[in-house]
């Protein structure tokens, strides 16, 4: 590797970051998107073992996304899934709504039907005993209006009862609704193991989902200069608590920002929140592996 392996320019934005350092205790990256990254699911997994990533939780976002999870998890013993509609997906189910989160486009409303319909596959796709978690589910406000609100969170009551009933995992995507989110799960009862997927709190929430028993998740983007915020919660989160993720393709972790995310990335996020935490890094992945063990139950 090269000294300036870290530095992107204009001719290689989009060219994958190098292999990091291996990890010397083998941990799990607790929630990806194998679907939307370059290379074969085998390519993928074996590049993100090469470096001691040995384990995976593909995350499902709509009823296709689900249904592939499923399926990659059955193929792979590494791979766990989760299944989920993303809560951009509801109000595009329901209203056809040109600014929710399906990468099909635009289309027509189907109303509350459709997305009961779209319920029920989930609800037998969570049955499955490769499939381990439901999420990501959760509320979306970036720019969701009123409208979009009530499917979100319609669905999001739904996904909780799944997961309870099925005794899985929540997996939680919460953007601009933490108040709601959290009291959406006190509500409605959160189930036993809840994940706060890319943690986007502060410290003071964290210390609220620390009292609840909430686990936390954080990705590349607590590596990014502008995160303090998050930073700051991962000092105080439980270290029991405390969960890796990419979110790949999305959200590299510093000094790779802007360029393909992959399982493989984990060990750098790994390094900077063992900064963060001022533990040794082995420490930090040892209580990582087992951490993500117990939330999804393998």
């Amino acid at each position: 590797m090269s000294s300036n392996a870290g530095q992107t320019s204009k001719g290689d934005k989009n060219a994958a970051p190098p292999l990091p350092p291996p990890l010397r205790v083998p941990v799990a990256d607790s929630h990806t998107h194998l679907d939307m990254q370059s290379g074969t699911v085998a390519e993928g997994l074996a590049k993100a073992a090469s470096v001691g990533v040995t384990t995976v939780v593909q995350v499902g976002c709509d009823v296709k996304g689900s249904q592939w999870a499923a399926e990659i998890a059955a193929a792979h013993d590494s791979v766990h899934a989760t299944v989920a509609l993303h809560p951009n997906e509801a109000p595009r189910i329901v209203h056809g709504d040109p600014d929710g989160w399906s990468r099909q486009g635009a289309r027509e409303p189907g109303g509350d039907t459709a997305l009961d319909e779209a319920l029920a596959e989930i609800d037998r796709l969570a049955g499955l005993p490769q499939v381990k978690g439901v999420g990501e589910t959760g509320l979306d406000y970036f720019r969701t209006g009123p409208q979009g609100k009530a499917a979100q969170e319609r669905s999001f009551r739904a996904h909780i009862e799944i997961a309870k009933r099925h005794g899985k995992a929540l997996v939680i995507h919460d953007r601009d609704a933490h108040a709601d989110v959290l009291r959406v799960l006190k509500e409605e009862g959160a189930p036993e193991r809840t994940v706060f997927h890319c943690y986007s709190g502060d410290a003071e929430m964290a210390e609220i989902c620390a009292r609840e028993g909430y686990f936390m998740s954080f990705a590349g983007n607590v590596t990014f200069k502008n995160a303090q915020n998050l930073r700051d919660a991962l000092a105080v989160a439980p270290l029991e608590l405390v969960l890796v993720e990419t979110d790949a393709p999305f959200l590299t972790p510093a000094p790779y920002r802007g360029r393909p995310n992959a399982p493989y990335l984990i060990p750098v996020t790994v390094r900077a929140m063992a900064a963060v935490r001022g533990i040794d890094e082995d420490a930090l992945a040892t209580a990582l592996a087992v951490n993500t063990g117990r939330a999804f139950d393998y």
